[in-house]
């Protein structure tokens, strides 16, 4: 098992940056790849970042394409998604999840194993 913790959310003002930070922990050497997601009230939650866990290859959704980085540190089992130039648009809770193996779907969610709690992200006008 694997279990992930996020942190860093908050509330901030358009055009302004957060960082949010997953911590992974338990068999951490048997991750393919970390992702993020996100989910806005009443909407279903949508695919926002990955990175594979050994070669660091990166994958975005269109909508935050330049402005989101999505890196890890594996020595310290965390994985780390830079967000700027953030629109009102991008408030939604925030999900971190890791995945065993590879799957071409990488942007569904339904190819994510572990998952944490979430941390809310709110863009103010």
């Amino acid at each position: 098992q694997v279990q992930l913790v996020e942190s860093g959310g908050g509330l901030v003002q358009a055009g302004g940056s957060l960082r949010l930070a997953c911590a992974a922990s338990g068999r951490t050497f048997s991750i393919y790849a970390m992702g993020w997601f996100r989910q806005a009230p009443g909407k279903e939650r949508e695919f926002v970042a990955r990175i594979t866990w050994s070669g660091g290859y990166t994958s975005y959704a269109d909508s935050v394409k330049g402005r989101f980085t999505i890196s890890r540190d594996k020595a310290a089992n965390t994985v780390t998604l830079q967000m700027n130039s953030l629109k009102p648009e991008d408030t939604a809770a925030y999900y971190c999840a890791g995945t065993k193996v590879y799957e071409r779907s990488y942007y569904r969610d339904t190819a994510y194993e572990y998952w944490g709690q979430g941390t809310q992200v709110t863009v103010s006008s």
